[in-house]
């Protein structure tokens, strides 16, 4: 088996450095490593296994060492302009940011749902949003099963999926809620998110819709292959550090006995059930923050419509919603 030449460009990042985490995890053959950020962090140290790395400045030039893959996860502007330096230069680039998910000539993938588009690249493979990745990991198994007509999405996202600056608001607000003489700017949310639960993620559309609302509509119609498929969203940032939890309301086309959903998810790749209402069994956040699967609980008929079903998902948003699913899908491309 080849040994291959990795570029990880936003090393220092929250995700980056899951990414990695789950690349020593998996120990793919990788010969050589390289580790990118920006001027501010280049200079610093990254430990990985025994090995300690220098971070690098990402420059124009930083792909003329002809790597073989890069894992992108340093914000859209970055992606836009590197990751077609990269492929240039012969790397194929697995990008973390939005810069090229709605691209239709760009897979858009969650190695569970849509394995087979890893291979219909042009040199970038987009990873989906972080909230998409668990939902999708849940629906698809059961669109291809009963046909899903209509999806409502409501949200409850933690201040990881925001970067450090959300980690830090998140922190500094429980210090101040701790020490009232504490006094702290925030760094990344419109209001202190500690005790408050903010409608608010990404930036407000003409339409009403928040920017990650609609990624949320427009990633899950081209994952799963409907265009016209009736999707809304709200998207909401909770006081929780790690993992998202979403509730889902589905509609399908066929009828369905419940036993027959259960049987479904059970079966699914990367989804995990938990649900005994009787014994409080549910999945939370604390319980599924350091997992790669996506935990499904709550699985019940919705009597208001004719073939209604509610879900509550829920996964580790920094693992399976952005590093795992950037590296399973490197996986899977050098195990070709």
């Amino acid at each position: 088996m080849k040994n291959y030449k990795l570029a990880v460009v936003g090393a220092t990042g929250v995700v980056g450095q899951k990414m990695i985490d789950v690349l020593l995890e998996k120990n793919l053959p990788i010969s050589e490593y390289c580790f990118f950020a920006s001027s501010r962090s280049a200079g610093k140290t990254i430990r990985f296994g025994d090995d300690v790395y220098l971070v690098k400045e990402l420059t124009e030039s930083s792909f003329d060492e002809d790597f073989d893959f890069a894992l992108f996860s340093a914000g859209g502007e970055t992606s836009l302009k590197y990751s077609p330096i990269a492929v240039k230069h012969g790397c194929i680039v697995i990008d973390n940011s939005s810069a090229f998910r709605m691209d239709e000539t760009v897979p858009l993938v969650v190695p569970e749902v849509n394995p087979d588009e890893i291979f219909n690249h042009n040199g970038i493979i987009a990873n989906p949003n972080c909230s998409t990745i668990q939902a999708v990991c849940a629906l698809k198994p059961l669109d291809d099963t009963f046909g899903i007509k209509r999806i409502v999405y409501s949200t409850y996202q933690a201040v990881s999926g925001a970067g450090s600056k959300g980690i830090h608001d998140l922190e500094n607000g429980i210090k101040k809620f701790n020490d009232e003489s504490f006094e702290y700017s925030l760094e990344k949310f419109e209001y202190p998110i500690f005790n408050n639960c903010l409608p608010h993620i990404d930036v407000f559309l003409d339409n009403g819709y928040s920017k990650e609302e609609e990624k949320m509509i427009n990633e899950t119609r081209k994952i799963l292959g409907k265009s016209n498929l009736a999707i809304t969203a709200t998207t909401v940032r909770v006081p929780v550090f790690n993992s998202h939890c979403e509730s889902i309301n589905v509609e399908f086309e066929n009828g369905f006995e419940l036993n027959d959903v259960m049987t479904v998810l059970n079966s699914a790749p990367g989804v995990i059930v938990v649900d005994d209402i009787k014994n409080n069994a549910y999945a939370i956040p604390t319980e599924v923050t350091g997992h790669n699967e996506v935990f499904v609980s709550r699985i019940r008929r919705d009597f208001s419509v004719a073939n209604g079903i509610n879900l509550w998902v829920v996964a580790d948003n920094i693992r399976k919603g952005a590093a795992t699913n950037a590296v399973q899908i490197l996986e899977k491309l050098m195990n070709t």
